[in-house]
């Protein structure tokens, strides 16, 4: 049977039904991915599309398989980070690499706790998306405690600071990570080595710092030396600022993110502290800061873009039904890069 021929307009679900020979309502489940429709009527619909050049109608679609085709990536700090720091631009990249093969959307969500937070937590219980991955979150978010009492399938980027036993994650060792760091310059005979730490409020800095105290101890240094910054280069300077006045005998140094590292690089060159002779550095990323830095930032590569992405993966899965929810949870492992500051 030849394909009706059309003076105007685009082809229409009735036509495509009609080509395929079956109801309009088995046409559209086959269209929008709906339950109940045979292989055989499937094939012929899909053919009948094709033939057409019919293109579906995403509401519908919607309203068949009760999907928005849609994710949010919920961030709960402020703008100003979140367009400055390479650690989201290299979490949202591969967030939208791994949506892009699905054709599924990102939605950013940027809040924080109180009225910002309220408001996104309606706006994933009403149902715009179909599922939420949450980065970089604090202590007092309580994000990893809220969202699954709303039902919204999500994954965490990193460890949540509480409710890990309820909701998946994907995180980096950052804990191996801090003590690997140390050591290295321990082994390059530092002995007295201080860590600009990050916030005190987020697991991924207080890993780190628990790392680096694991390490001192085993060495049988002294692990005294902290000053915590924000994971901005302008943090990092004014703490190293403060740990070279109150620690002048520093020989050594571990800084949470190389950003961080960039602004103690800076304070060292004002005190007259040569990098590394007098003063050994070592930052925590990898993610483009440490090769611009002088001397070039020796550091500990951050897996960023795997762990969004598997992140990504699961939540697709978690939406998909192929994975439960629960105390799933996958470490990955960081590596040190070597270059001149250490």
């Amino acid at each position: 049977m030849d394909p009706p021929r059309r003076t105007n307009g685009s082809p229409t679900l009735d036509e495509v039904a009609r080509v395929a020979g079956v109801s309009r309502a088995t046409a559209s489940r086959a269209v929008n991915g709906g339950p109940r429709v045979s292989e055989h009527a499937r094939r012929a619909v899909e053919e009948a599309v094709r033939t057409l050049g019919y293109v579906p109608n995403r509401a519908a679609r919607t309203l068949v398989t009760r999907r928005t085709d849609s994710v949010a990536v919920v961030v709960p700090e402020p703008d100003e980070r979140v367009f400055s720091d390479p650690f989201f631009a290299s979490t949202l990249r591969a967030v939208t690499r791994v949506l892009g093969e699905r054709e599924v959307q990102l939605v950013l969500l940027l809040a924080q706790p109180g009225a910002e937070e309220t408001r996104m937590l309606r706006y994933l219980s009403n149902g715009h998306v179909d599922g939420a991955l949450v980065v970089s979150h604090h202590r007092d978010d309580r994000l990893a405690e809220l969202l699954p009492q709303i039902g919204v399938p999500c994954v965490f980027g990193g460890r949540p600071w509480s409710g890990s036993e309820r909701v998946p994650y994907v995180d980096v060792d950052n804990v191996a990570g801090g003590r690997e760091a140390t050591e290295y310059l321990v082994r390059r005979g530092c002995r007295r080595i201080g860590t600009i730490a990050g916030p005190a409020d987020m697991t991924a800095a207080t890993d780190r710092l628990t790392g680096w105290a694991q390490a001192l101890h085993t060495a049988g240094l002294s692990a005294d030396a902290v000053v915590h910054g924000d994971f901005t280069e302008e943090g990092g300077r004014l703490a190293a600022s403060d740990l070279l006045e109150q620690h002048p005998d520093l020989d050594g140094l571990v800084v949470a993110s190389d950003l961080m590292a960039r602004g103690a690089l800076r304070v060292a060159a004002e005190h007259g502290r040569r990098v590394p002779d007098d003063l050994a550095v070592i930052g925590y990323d990898d993610l483009g800061v440490a090769e611009r830095t002088d001397p070039a930032l020796t550091t500990m590569k951050n897996p960023i873009g795997e762990m969004a992405e598997r992140a990504t993966r699961l939540l697709l899965d978690r939406i998909d039904g192929r994975e439960s929810g629960g105390p799933y949870r996958l470490i990955i492992p960081t590596q040190l890069v070597i270059r001149q500051s250490a």
